[in-house]
């Protein structure tokens, strides 16, 4: 859930492409098995399509790159999910995050402030939650 927050939230300087493997490691199975069902790769699919020869608005980006990454996962990466490889790489994921969301913002002060509070919360949240999945 956090991941998708952070998704929303403003006042980050992180890239947002580095929450596609978070969704793909922590997305519900129910989601991924759909996904990877006919439905998902023909909605994948038409997105592409639509994207290839119309204006796709930005917000739509990353669901994209999130189906597209779970479509074409190997069987290999996708049993990384629920073992402790994937909370490893996960927990690597959001140190990322939280050394990136700190140094833009200007330090650990700076990023308490009213503008960036959600998107501190959220990389907090994602960074505790993933110690507690390691363990």
């Amino acid at each position: 859930m956090t991941p998708r927050v952070l998704l929303l939230a403003k006042g980050t300087g992180i890239h947002k492409s580095f929450l596609v493997p978070l969704f793909v490691l922590q997305a519900p199975t129910a989601v991924i098995s759909w996904i990877k069902s006919e439905y998902g790769l023909w909605t994948a699919f038409l997105a592409l399509v639509v994207r290839l020869f119309l204006p796709f608005p930005g917000e739509l980006e990353l669901p994209l790159s999130t189906m597209l990454a779970v479509s074409v996962a190997p069987y290999q990466v996708m049993n990384v999910r629920g073992t402790q490889g994937g909370a490893i790489v996960s927990l690597a994921l959001a140190a990322y995050l939280a050394f990136q969301h700190f140094t833009r913002t200007g330090g650990i002060g700076k990023a308490f402030d009213q503008g960036s509070i959600v998107a501190t919360m959220a990389i907090i949240c994602i960074a505790v939650i993933n110690v507690i999945l390691l363990f």
